[in-house]
């Protein structure tokens, strides 16, 4: 295997072999440069050299898409149910619609818990069942919260749950402070 420094990605190809030669440091054949770089500083580029344009682009760089927040609500809340109810969901979706936070998940009731609503009168069970849930969703809302704050920068004003015993389903509902900021998606 060539020796580290000897790499150079072609987006076109993957990676491939290239001898340098002496003239070239390592960091420009890694970057495609044809010329030797003046420091080893990073380079800034004439829009983040102006003060007020180089901020918002380098602020919008920052910023997620709309589908990066759903996503990483996705994996949180995914977590959460490993984590504290002892088992995750088969499916997760999230739908960010201005301040409301949509989450729908399917196939979240344990075996115990199917046990359970199958072997008692349909009420009781249903009753049993969504009230347990309840309970640990709000002991458990802090983290909820928290997570949501961090993911999206806006704090939760209120959190809503239900759980549908027939179909395995659980919504939860936030409600944020306000709508989220978040940068438009890169047309390709």
């Amino acid at each position: 295997m060539e020796p580290a420094h000897e790499l150079r990605a072609n987006p076109s190809v993957g990676y491939h072999n290239d001898r340098p030669k002496k003239s070239k440091s390592a960091s420009a054949l890694w970057l495609g440069s044809r010329t030797e770089p003046k420091s080893e500083a990073p380079r800034r580029t004439p829009s983040s050299r102006r003060p007020l344009g180089g901020f918002l682009r380098e602020v919008e760089a920052t910023m997620k898409t709309q589908g990066e927040i759903e996503a990483e609500i996705c994996d949180g809340i995914r977590r959460f149910e490993q984590e504290y109810m002892g088992r995750g969901p088969k499916d997760v979706h999230t739908h960010l619609i201005g301040d409301l936070l949509v989450v729908r998940l399917q196939g979240v009731l344990t075996a115990a818990e199917q046990q359970l609503v199958g072997s008692l009168p349909a009420e009781k069970g249903r009753g049993l069942l969504k009230q347990v849930r309840t309970q640990l969703i709000e002991t458990a809302r802090p983290v909820l919260e928290s997570m949501v704050l961090e993911v999206t920068g806006v704090k939760v004003v209120s959190l809503h749950h239900d759980i549908s015993t027939p179909t395995g389903e659980e919504v939860v509902l936030f409600t944020l402070a306000a709508a989220p900021g978040f940068r438009e998606k890169k047309p390709r």
